[in-house]
């Protein structure tokens, strides 16, 4: 029984690398393509400048409307910051340190113990799933040409 759960456990791991490394080779060949790029970036943009991202917001605050411990948008701003390094000469690395660097900055470091870090990061992935979902709906419907 045991030696099965760690198959299993293995079997997991092995698809999300073999996902993670067929994302990575995507984004490498979008990376790769300058048209593509800047419309991209035209089409995030966009999107933050129209302003289509207000029912998310008014989403992630609705937790703590009442709270002395309103949690600032953080998935924004992380979204933000991997949009601002996001051109043709980009190379993944450096969005994925820049993904990294705020998690290290807006969840890991302001745990304060093992169950603050799982409720944290449990928050931070179930908003950040939210809004690139909705980043993703937005793209599809109006700015088909960005989604691309």
């Amino acid at each position: 029984a045991s030696s099965l759960t760690e198959a299993k456990e293995f079997v997991k791991r092995l698809r999300r690398q073999t996902d993670l490394c067929n994302m990575v080779k995507t984004v490498r060949a979008l990376l790769n393509n300058n048209s593509t790029v800047t419309v991209l970036r035209s089409g995030l943009h966009a999107i933050f400048n129209e302003k289509s991202l207000d029912v998310t917001k008014d989403l992630f605050h609705e937790k703590f409307r009442n709270s002395k411990k309103r949690q600032k948008n953080i998935q924004l701003k992380c979204l933000k910051n991997f949009i601002s390094l996001l051109t043709s000469s980009t190379d993944i690395r450096d969005l994925l340190s820049c993904l990294s660097s705020d998690l290290q900055t807006f969840v890991i470091k302001p745990s304060k113990s093992k169950e603050a870090f799982k409720e944290r990061a449990s928050d931070f992935m179930l908003k950040w799933n939210l809004l690139l979902s909705n980043v993703g709906k937005i793209l599809t419907i109006n700015r088909t040409d960005s989604f691309g």
